[in-house]
């Protein structure tokens, strides 16, 4: 089995930053896309960021130019650096990862989520 563990959510004043990551723990041969989605209240959840196996990345217009996706291997660790923070991005934010698994071949797991908040 795999699970994914989410930190660094919490609340934070419109235009200040955070840094969310995720660790990828268990039984993982490799990790190839790893993903940033997010859920606001009332809304789909929807795709903030996504980074390849290459190092490729791909952002919701939303957040271009403001999150950064980077991801350390060595650690089987996702990040989302957050700057300008916006009320419009109160939501919880959600690991993804697809990955191959010992014994279970391809697969994709979800993290159960940070809750992120801007509000002054």
């Amino acid at each position: 089995q795999v699970q994914l563990v989410e930190s660094g959510g919490g609340l934070v004043q419109p235009g200040g930053s955070l840094r969310l990551s995720c660790v990828a723990s268990g039984s993982i041969v490799s990790i190839y896309t790893m993903a940033w989605y997010r859920q606001a209240p009332g809304k789909e959840r929807e795709m903030v960021a996504t980074i390849s196996s290459s190092g490729s990345t791909n952002y919701a217009g939303s957040v271009k130019g403001r999150f950064t996706i980077a991801r350390d291997d060595a650690k089987n660790t996702v990040y989302l650096q957050m700057n300008n923070l916006k009320p419009e991005d109160t939501a919880v934010y959600y690991c993804n990862a697809d990955l191959f698994e010992i014994g279970r071949g391809r697969t994709n797991y979800w993290g159960k989520g940070t809750l992120v908040t801007v509000s002054s």
